[in-house]
């Protein structure tokens, strides 16, 4: 077992270098297997879990963090051993709540990042947040506004480090240069889509989070199965969506090419495609969505392979990229 701690970008916290995804608890995963697989992460030494207050499909958004309240609750130290993120920005509609425009629309506010907080904070039964994560950019709401808002429930101790999700590279500069302005911590991680088939963060986004020391977050690593081993599976006779039988129609050259330089290097391709990321400098924690304990621990793998220049060099005449970084990807 490989997992290492570091820090999150420029700042002084320490994370394990896989995160734990906790979008799949209460519905793909049941609750008993959910806590199962906290509690062996915490094993494995993975610190750093990621969670959103809409998560809950198939019940009711918030319930993943009602989920991972409950077991925070079981006591034994597991709060305390937890770097906890979760976000704001997208609906989070209960039964309990009246409707109301802030809660069931797609904004940010210093209303509705307050309103978020404390609901979060309510539903994961702690006092604080440790990453406090904007779901999605809010052009049209002040700057002066959102970084307002994170500043003073920082100052009440109700969250530690903002960070952001799903941002353009500009939209990373201009929060970060805005926080500068008035003092403001600002950013201090960005989560974003990043994988083998999806390197488009590598002209903005990537050089972005170096220039201002956030830490990023790859989320969907393993490109939602299709990394991971998925023309195997089709012939184990494993059931496959309608949306999966696209991507691998529309990738199937490609997927060939990757699944046999896998089987030639004698490891899965799921940990090949968390081992190219966890290569990255740039990369703080892949995000992993374990439905399962023997899942997690297969994840784990990666973390123990080093790839050399020459895999690295495969995997780019496979997954070309962008062209590396604006922009002498495409100009001079």
């Amino acid at each position: 077992m490989a997992i290492q701690n570091r820090r999150l970008g420029k700042h002084g916290v320490m994370v394990s270098n896989l995160c734990l995804g906790t979008m799949n608890f209460g519905w793909k995963t049941d609750e008993k297997e959910s806590f199962a697989i906290m509690d062996r992460a915490l094993e494995l030494g993975i610190n750093f879990f990621d969670t959103a207050d809409t998560y809950g499909w198939g019940g009711e958004e918030g319930d993943t963090e009602l989920l991972l309240g409950r077991w925070f609750a079981l006591g034994g130290g597991r709060r305390d051993a937890v770097v906890l993120a979760t976000k704001v920005y997208n609906p989070v509609k209960r039964k309990e709540n009246r409707p109301e425009v802030n809660t069931d629309g797609r904004y940010l506010s210093a209303y509705k990042i307050r309103k978020g907080a404390e609901a979060s904070l309510k539903r994961l039964k702690t006092d604080h947040i440790d990453l406090y994560q904007m779901h999605h950019i809010d052009r049209d709401c002040p700057w002066d506004e959102i970084l307002q808002a994170f500043d003073h429930l920082g100052a009440q101790g109700k969250i530690v480090y903002t960070g952001s999700s799903n941002f353009a590279g500009w939209d990373i500069a201009t929060a970060c240069q805005e926080a500068g302005k008035r003092g403001f911590m600002g950013l201090s991680s960005e989560q974003s889509i990043y994988h083998l088939n999806n390197r488009t963060i590598e002209l903005e986004v990537i050089p972005a989070c170096r220039h201002y020391g956030l830490g990023l977050i790859p989320w969907s690593p393993l490109a939602g199965g299709l990394l991971g081993g998925v023309l195997q599976g089709v012939q184990d006779g494993r059931r496959l969506s309608d949306d999966m039988k696209k991507e691998i129609a529309k990738h199937r050259t490609k997927i060939e090419k990757y699944e046999a330089l896998c089987a030639k290097l004698g490891e899965s391709p799921s940990t090949i495609a968390l081992a190219w990321l966890l290569a990255n400098p740039a990369v703080t924690a892949p995000i992993i969505g374990p439905r399962t304990v023997k899942q997690l621990d297969e994840s784990i793998r990666a973390t123990e392979v080093t790839l050399s220049e020459s895999t690295l060099k495969k995997l780019d005449a496979i997954f070309p990229g962008p062209g590396g970084e604006a922009p002498k990807a495409y100009s001079w």
